[in-house]
């Protein structure tokens, strides 16, 4: 399970947690603007759009899970088990695996406008990258500093939803999803006034009881309106630094810690890591679960006129610092 939000301050920035029980050993990666991007079932594409984020490499193939390019859109793929459906190849369409959507998406896109219309033009299929990886079922979040949307392939086609929260977790669909922030519409970072009667005295007795109500499980609905308030109410400097540790707080309301969601006999999820992209200035912050420190890579450090891919390992061990 896992949240992908954004967030904008003077900078916009763009990221999510991967929730999972183990790690396929994904890196952060830069695809520069001359590495020939093959597609299955369509002609490659050999000039583009330099692109950052996570991803396993596979063959020397960048298999995205989130990432932005350097016109500032970004873009991510959740689990949407259950509801994404794929269909076979149309003739009349563009035919791109689930796999390759994001870098289809983001090697030739500016901003969400472009990504919608390109989407109109585009079906996916469910063709497996490799037999011994799995189709992994899900859905999409895309967004530039001005909007965002929500993809989600199903049963009845391709669904283009706009997404005014800027957030998105797993199950149910977007629209079921967003329909539910109707039952929390009072909630509020201030102080509650006694609508309950006014034949009874009754106070306050501490802070934060305007949120009473919000939930703290760890469902997929819960998570997104936790993750939504927490956004839509968030208040942070302009800062580079200020506006990168807002962000972590943002989606730490939603951390997955050990032991407490078992996805399978003995087998927990986690926060395997947390990212916040600078979209605008491409710069890669992420944590991760043993990891609290925040490690950055910029994309503008690598040379983006290249041909070859550029990864990095993540940092997993923990990072203390002694002050004595």
């Amino acid at each position: 399970m896992c949240t992908a939000a954004t967030y904008l301050t003077k900078d916009f920035y763009f990221g999510r947690t991967l929730d999972y029980e183990f790690s396929y050993g994904e890196e952060i990666t830069i695809t520069p603007r001359n590495y020939c991007l093959p597609f299955r079932n369509t002609a490659g594409i050999e000039n583009h759009y330099a692109i950052i984020g996570m991803a396993h490499i596979s063959g020397d193939y960048p298999l995205y899970y989130d990432a932005v390019n350097e016109k500032g859109l970004g873009m991510a793929g959740l689990n949407f088990v259950g509801n994404a459906v794929y269909h076979p190849s149309k003739p009349d369409k563009m035919n791109i695996t689930f796999y390759e959507l994001i870098s289809w998406i983001l090697s030739q896109c500016a901003n969400v406008q472009e990504a919608k219309t390109l989407l109109e033009k585009t079906n996916i299929t469910g063709t497996r990258f490799h037999p011994e990886l799995p189709v992994a079922y899900l859905h999409w979040l895309i967004a530039d500093k001005k909007e965002s949307i929500t993809v989600e392939s199903m049963n009845d086609g391709l669904h283009i939803i706009d997404n005014p929260v800027g957030i998105l977790t797993n199950n149910p669909p977007f629209d079921m999803q967003l329909f539910q922030l109707n039952n929390y519409m009072h909630l509020s970072p201030k102080d509650p006034k006694n609508q309950f009667s006014d034949k009874l005295l009754l106070e306050t007795y501490g802070h934060g009881m305007g949120t009473l109500g919000l939930p703290g499980d760890l469902s997929s609905p819960s998570r997104f309106i936790r993750a939504a308030y927490t956004k839509m109410n968030s208040i942070s400097g302009n800062s580079e630094k200020e506006s990168v540790s807002q962000f972590f707080h943002i989606l730490g309301s939603v951390s997955q810690t050990r032991g407490c969601c078992e996805a399978a006999k003995e087998k927990y999820e986690i926060t395997i890591y947390t990212s916040c992209c600078n979209a605008e200035k491409g710069i890669y912050y992420y944590t991760t679960y043993d990891n609290h420190q925040i490690t950055g890579i910029n994309m503008y450090k690598e040379p983006l006129d290249g041909t070859e891919l550029s990864h990095y390992p993540l940092i997993i061990g923990e990072q203390i610092r002694m002050q004595n």
